[in-house]
């Protein structure tokens, strides 16, 4: 019976495989003969949790969609009607909302991985700029995404945004008309930027997604040990003696992950799908009205450390541009960086402080875009945003100091 019930699943595989060819070859490919470094850690988690948090964006959406209507006078009602009157509508409404944070922490971690590991070093710099373009993206998905709902925030968080436009000189003007569609951002703005967050910005994300995930498997993987485990190999197989096969070993890992995270996901859903305004702000469950402005109006968290460097600069022209270069300084990344070696581990003492300070100042401008804007938080805030551009214009410099480790053949847990 075993053999009768075999025979007929390979029957179906030979069928699939004469009229895709090329499917079995793309699996061993990127699957099963796709070798990856056996000292993966903790933080190798974060990158197919954030194909994850994808797929829940892009499936809770679909269903959004079917109940939002993109018009100024109804869209804050129709969100009103997912949350009251949709059968689980508040559930898919917060599982997307939520989703939406948790991929900037996922996506951060990631990016934060690579920096401390070097993943973005010779043979992988095209994997991290890739990564960078998914970034920006994203982003651009998640404003536009952030005005759908159509409350106070979203109203007035997109005025200031695209009114960042008009400092650029000679053509401001009129390209901030061009963007908002209209003279002031009313309905023609809600419409395209309802069209762009659901179709056209997808779509590009997905492929940069493929190209990012085909990039990162023509070179492999990087390990925290920064070691390359295609140099030694079996002489009998020609596998590396330090790889395993992604599948079945790191899908069932990223499997006990994605477990891990999802009852974290499921926790703030259910108990703290506002997460005391930092994932949903109050403003924001009020219509939005042109003619009041909120008390104090800030972006959403995942944008407020770039936020804070644009009210550091007193003049808003030099305050874009600084905004705009602490995202584009991310793409020079693979060829500032000067050290010998790629791993945290085997770096130099200076390297792990200047890193260190690095991600601290990030995290305190992000706190200080959430905030005020007082005298001394603008203070704090031009000091920070001085560190985080100095951290990458002295990189030349600081990271080719220091006497570094001896790097080891092979990765440290070979048998």
């Amino acid at each position: 019976m075993a053999s009768k019930f075999s025979r007929g699943i390979d029957g179906v595989v030979t069928w699939f495989n004469d009229r895709t060819p090329g499917l079995i070859p793309a699996y061993k490919k990127h699957m099963s003969e796709y070798y990856a470094p056996k000292n993966f850690n903790l933080w190798y988690y974060f990158g197919s949790l954030a194909m994850l948090v994808l797929v829940n964006q892009i499936v809770t959406g679909i269903f959004l969609t079917m109940h939002y209507k993109p018009s100024a006078a109804e869209a804050f009602a129709s969100v009103e009607y997912i949350m009251r009157d949709v059968e689980w509508g508040w559930l898919i409404r917060y599982m997307h909302s939520t989703g939406a944070s948790l991929f900037f922490v996922v996506v951060y971690l990631h990016m934060f991985r690579g920096l401390i590991y070097g993943s973005y070093q010779k043979p992988r710099e095209l994997v991290w700029v890739l990564g960078v373009v998914i970034f920006l993206v994203l982003m651009a998905e998640a404003f536009m995404g952030y005005v759908l709902p159509w409350g106070q925030m979203s109203y007035w968080g997109a005025q200031v945004i695209i009114n960042l436009f008009g400092t650029i000189p000679f053509i401001g003007p009129e390209l901030t008309e061009w963007i908002r569609g209209d003279y002031l951002v009313a309905d023609a703005t809600l419409n395209r930027f309802f069209a762009l967050h659901v179709i056209a910005l997808p779509l590009v994300l997905l492929l940069l997604v493929v190209l990012h995930l085909g990039a990162l498997h023509e070179v492999g993987s990087n390990n925290p040990d920064g070691v390359d485990i295609k140099k030694v190999k079996d002489p009998a197989t020609g596998k590396p003696r330090d790889g395993i096969a992604f599948h079945p070993y790191y899908t069932v890992k990223d499997l006990f992950g994605a477990g891990f995270f999802l009852v974290l996901f499921a926790f703030i859903v259910f108990f703290a799908p506002t997460m005391g305004g930092w994932f949903l702000e109050w403003d924001n469950f009020i219509e939005a009205n042109p003619m009041v402005t909120p008390s104090h109006i800030k972006p959403v968290w995942y944008f407020t450390p770039f936020y804070a460097m644009l009210r550091a600069i007193p003049h808003p022209l030099f305050g874009v541009i600084v905004m705009g270069g602490a995202t584009m300084i991310l793409f020079a990344l693979p060829w500032l960086d000067r050290c010998k070696v790629r791993s945290i581990r085997y770096r130099p003492m200076l390297h792990k402080v200047l890193i260190t300070l690095f991600c601290i100042s990030f995290v305190v401008l992000g706190w200080l875009g959430a905030q005020s804007g007082s005298n001394a938080q603008k203070l704090v805030a031009q000091i920070l945003t001085a560190y985080y551009f100095a951290f990458f214009i002295l990189m030349p410099f600081w990271s080719a100091m220091g006497q570094t480790k001896a790097v080891p053949e092979r990765v440290p847990s070979h048998d």
